[in-house]
């Protein structure tokens, strides 16, 4: 149903195996309800996933729980920003969601890029 979590996680999941424990990643901050770290094929200098421990398939799933999860990831952006030095020179924030904008995984996951000058329009 739109807008619920699968709060069991998906044995088929990437992003759940990561939350679990069960694949490892290069964690760069934990939260109590997100859980970052760098993306294995980086597109910048800084290139870290910042997602949800619970499975929402994408951010419009997420945003229309209506439980502010959204705006946390936003939050946990601006500190692994300040952290990685790159709040004052500027990073992007990326949502893919669905197949047709490049979301490959389906656990809601935001791209937090910056490091080097980012060109405008993206893609």
């Amino acid at each position: 149903m739109e807008g619920e979590a699968v709060t069991d996680r998906r044995s088929d999941c990437l992003f759940c195996k990561i939350v679990a424990g069960e694949v490892p990643a290069d964690i760069v901050r934990e939260g109590e309800r997100t859980i970052a770290f760098r993306d294995i094929n980086p597109q910048a200098p800084t290139h870290v996933l910042i997602i949800p421990r619970d499975h929402y398939p994408d951010m419009a799933s997420a945003g229309a729980a209506g439980i502010g999860l959204l705006d946390e990831i936003a939050r946990e952006a601006g500190e692994i920003a300040r952290a990685e030095g790159i709040a004052d020179s500027g990073y992007r924030m990326v949502f893919n969601t669905g197949p047709g904008a490049g979301q490959t995984i389906f656990h809601v996951h935001g791209h937090l890029l910056g490091g080097r000058g980012l060109e405008w329009p993206p893609g």
